[in-house]
């Protein structure tokens, strides 16, 4: 004939009129010993009331928010076969083990849980030997590397969290006072395989809280477009090169006064040949011209950034912007071709990236990237480094004003040019020499023959 017991809460110290705040078990349950049943939490722990044999749960005797003490009842459980040998399997000289883990409630906030406590390894604490149905305070919430707060879940949560690789820093609970669920720990999982690969910035986890979802249509009439596949993959290309490269932004100006009249000279010889001769082909040899005399440049950092790849090659990309977004075509052997050569291919790559028409090779390769808004407006920018590529130079829009030539004012077209660099591999003196040499070179254009 079964046998049915009232489980009640064990001895849980000085702590009374817990709150409890998790029932894990249902009637007509299946538990075993060393179950939990349920969780309460004083002010100072968490702890788990476990089962202290083996049975079926006829009677739940406590629900969320009720509170309880030493003696309250939990559950009615009807007993099962081998319930009594699983109660009297404990020996009493285990018991001393058990109450020495009282210890973390007595932590004080803000201190780091000391490695005594089993269930904070990284593997779920499993007892060699049978315990005593005492409950056990939870293990101190764990700490993110990056100092932020810690999680507020139970031991069991803890656990499942640690058996799916899960971060618990970086879920939102849904339970009272913002507790961590079993359920918050799979949203979590699921929202995080559906998340698109790129968007995680390569990897590095700032934990930072999500961007709370916000209904604009309570404000006004709103109308929603999908992101091109282009912006989409650029988005978070670039997203990855901000968070991941430590940036810095080198403003000067340009007198380009001379260059572009030679420029003006040429473009009508060049309009019969059916080619647009821009400034974007001075900037591109004037930029092979500064790379050879900075190699450091011309660079890559290798992946266990130890290292620097000097690449022996020059191969340039534009950035183009198209109807669907920003895309980079590389120009190869800059350093081999001449003005009108490559102002042919920078028309021809320009059209193909604006149809569609783009290939992975067209966007590979580079070495260095120049990104002109010239065309459109503004001044100086802070571009954003296209890596591997270690550096990246904006233009703006160049703007006819008086300058001190040492005698007196004279009308000079000054080109704002921005460059950004891998402060990890360039030092601001490197940056503020090369776009120097640059500026210097793009006043004076017979320098891109020597």
């Amino acid at each position: 004939m079964s046998e049915t017991v009232e489980v009640k809460v064990p001895d849980i110290g000085d702590f009374k009129d817990v709150p409890v705040i998790e029932v894990f078990v249902k009637p007509g349950d299946q538990v075993n010993a060393e179950d939990s049943l349920i969780t309460v939490e004083s002010d100072k722990a968490t702890m788990e009331v476990p089962s202290p044999l083996a049975g079926v749960v006829k009677e739940l005797r406590v629900k969320v928010g009720d509170k309880v003490s030493e003696g309250s009842a939990v559950v009615l459980l009807e007993k099962s076969g081998d319930g009594g040998a699983q109660a009297k399997a404990p020996p009493a000289k285990e018991e001393p083990a058990p109450q020495k883990a009282a210890a973390p409630p007595q932590q004080q906030p803000g201190t780091r849980p000391q490695p005594a406590a089993p269930a904070t390894a990284e593997a779920p604490a499993v007892p060699a030997q049978p315990r005593t149905p005492a409950p056990q305070p939870s293990a101190a919430p764990a700490v993110d590397e990056a100092g932020f707060g810690r999680a507020h879940a139970s031991p069991s949560v803890r656990r499942f969290a640690r058996e799916l690789g899960v971060d618990l820093s970086k879920v939102r609970g849904s339970g009272p006072k913002s507790r961590i669920l079993k359920e918050d720990v799979q949203g979590f999982v699921k929202t995080e395989l559906a998340r698109p690969r790129g968007a995680e910035g390569g990897g590095l986890g700032f934990n930072l809280p999500p961007l709370q979802p916000v209904d604009f249509s309570k404000f006004g009439p709103v109308e929603t477009q999908p992101l091109s596949r282009i912006r989409k993959l650029s988005g978070a290309f670039l997203h990855r090169n901000w968070v991941s490269i430590p940036h810095v932004t080198q403003h000067d100006e340009a007198d380009i006064t001379e260059l572009e009249e030679f420029r003006k000279s040429q473009s009508e010889e060049a309009k019969k040949q059916g080619i647009r001769f821009t400034i974007l082909g001075f900037l591109m040899k004037a930029s092979v011209v500064a790379l050879r005399q900075f190699p450091e440049f011309n660079a890559s950092l290798a992946p266990d950034g130890e290292s620097l790849v000097l690449k022996q090659y020059f191969h340039i990309g534009v950035a183009v912007d198209t109807p669907n977004g920003l895309v980079v075509p590389v120009i190869r052997d800059v350093d081999k071709k001449g003005l009108l050569e490559l102002a042919r291919e920078l028309g021809e790559a320009s059209e193909r990236m604006r149809g569609g028409k783009i290939a992975p090779t067209d966007l590979q390769g580079g070495c260095f990237s120049i990104s002109s808004l010239g065309g459109i407006g503004g001044t100086i920018f802070t571009p954003i480094i296209n890596a591997p590529e270690v550096a990246i130079l904006g233009v703006g829009r160049s703007v006819m004003r008086p300058v001190w030539n040492g005698r007196d004012f004279a009308p000079r077209l000054m080109l704002p040019l921005s460059l950004s660099y891998d402060h990890r591999v360039i030092d601001g003196a490197s940056g503020a020499r090369f776009i120097t040499f640059l500026s210097g070179v793009l006043s004076d254009i017979r320098r891109l023959v020597l």
